[in-house]
């Protein structure tokens, strides 16, 4: 198989910097425990951890899914990365964090780079990932919106199995 044109800190740099903001990814660069696992077939990423937890899977179209840890990594090292986030009511943080889909009527801050089909993190007040999912909104209009869901949850925090 051919190698890739780019290095592959660079290519999820810029991947990450498209989907999430331009800045997001400057801490991946000096990130020694990046490690990034290949396509037998294609020789594509196919996904990238930090330490020894799975951070993000490279979609086919082009986009990332998210984990619970590549959120929280996102979040510690990126101001950034706080524009691709929701927060909801406190009183829907703990079906949240179950897995449960967040709707509209329990959202109380959006961030600007949330859009319909973009993967987001739901965060507490205080800035705890509760979840990871997709927007099936836009910002403009998820509090806007009483009924219908906002985010369906892919992974929630109390749902994972360690």
């Amino acid at each position: 198989m051919k190698p890739l044109p780019l290095d592959p800190r660079d290519k999820i740099a810029h991947h990450v910097d498209v989907i999430f903001g331009h800045g997001t990814s400057s801490a991946l660069a000096s990130e020694p425990e990046l490690q990034f696992e290949y396509s037998r077939r294609t020789g594509r990423i196919k996904n990238f951890s930090i330490g020894s937890c799975l951070a993000a899977t490279l979609r086919t179209d082009g986009g990332l899914a998210l984990t619970i840890h590549g959120a929280k990594y996102f979040l510690s090292t990126s101001k950034q990365f706080l524009n691709n986030c929701v927060i909801p009511m406190q009183e829907a943080e703990p079906f949240i964090s179950e897995g449960r889909s967040l709707f509209c009527r329990h959202v109380e801050w959006c961030g600007p780079n949330v859009h319909a089909g973009s993967d987001v993190a739901v965060i507490s007040k205080d800035n705890r990932v509760l979840a990871v999912g997709i927007a099936l909104v836009d910002s403009t209009l998820m509090r806007d919106y009483q009924k219908g869901v906002a985010v369906k949850v892919r992974e929630g925090l109390k749902s994972r199995t360690e």
